[in-house]
């Protein structure tokens, strides 16, 4: 048995990586042969939850012909997902590994830009889509054009769903600011909560002492703060508890974020508990950057993983 859930990617992009012996200015370097793959917050996040065992249903945006390749990706991961036209061409990311130092290199180019009557359509989608009870998950860049309380919007749109936010910048400033109502879940990564608390937050307690505040000021009923290769925080009204990340070999640390929000929504839509739902999440997220490039979590890994994955109280 699961909740339903939704998620929704806005400036979803085909992700291609590549590597090269070692990155020197003003040549040609010969890269390897690319690896595709669907890429975004909430497509991600969906796609995690696919390969952890679960259902979602992902709202994309797509346009033009990279929008036709990227559905067939999305297609051939067997990953459910409603097109909603989007209003250019869908963008690109890339991501060039140098073997020599193991360093990532991350370009990733704008979406289109949206016009009012773009977001009108996300609207009347969302309204379509959601189901009261369902979890609706916003994750990832927003497009251009789009104000800096869109996420809010989003979020009067699915009304009765437990909306968990992710995202970062501008929305991510606006979100705390002017504390979006009922919002489930927010996440956010440390650096980001640091340049919010205008403060270092150097051990987990200081993490969560800042999350506890955001969680009282009613920015969220619940605050996840990741802290690295550290773990995660996790703040609600009745817990504060911090889940150890596993020792691992990182190869790439794209799509962690994501595959901890994947654990994290799917372990609560099965009716998990705060705790083990942090366990899962963390473990998904470890798992993700064992993975090369813009891969994601596997299962088996996650389960592997798992157990080196403990919860406690902070």
């Amino acid at each position: 048995m699961q909740t339903p859930v939704v998620t929704l990617t806005l400036n979803p992009a085909l992700d291609m990586s590549t590597e090269v012996p070692r990155l020197i200015p003003d040549v040609k370097l010969r890269c390897s042969e690319p690896l595709l793959d669907p890429g975004g917050g909430g497509l991600n996040v969906s796609r995690a939850i696919a390969a952890l065992g679960g259902e979602s249903l992902a709202l994309v945006a797509l346009g033009g012909l990279t929008g036709d390749r990227l559905a067939g990706l999305i297609r051939a991961e067997g990953v459910p997902f409603l097109a909603l036209t989007a209003p250019g061409e869908t963008r690109q990311s890339l991501t060039v590994t140098a073997r020599d130092t193991g360093h990532q290199f991350r370009f990733m180019l704008p979406g289109p830009i949206w016009a009012e009557a773009d977001q009108e359509r996300v609207f009347t989608l969302l309204r379509a889509s959601a189901r009261p009870g369902a979890f609706g998950v916003i994750s990832g860049s927003q497009p251009p054009g789009v104000p800096q309380d869109f996420p809010a919007r989003l979020a009067r749109a699915m009304p009765g769903l437990n909306v968990v936010l992710d995202t970062s910048g501008p929305a991510l400033v606006e979100a705390v600011a002017h504390p979006i109502p009922h919002l489930e879940v927010l996440r956010m990564d440390g650096d980001e909560a640091e340049t919010l608390a205008g403060r270092a937050l150097p051990d987990r307690k200081d993490t969560a002492d800042f999350a506890q505040t955001l969680q009282r000021r009613g920015v969220a009923k619940t605050v996840i703060i990741a802290r690295g290769a550290d773990g995660s925080v996790l703040v609600d009204g009745n817990e504060r508890l911090f889940a150890l990340a596993a020792r691992v070999e990182v190869k790439s640390t794209v799509g962690a974020g994501d595959s901890f929000v994947g654990g994290y929504v799917l372990s609560r839509a099965r009716g998990r508990g705060q705790a083990e739902a942090l366990a899962m999440a963390t473990a998904a997220a470890s798992a993700a950057v064992i993975t090369d490039a813009t891969q994601l979590c596997r299962r088996e890994d996650v389960e592997r993983l798992l157990p080196e994955c403990p919860v406690s109280a902070v």
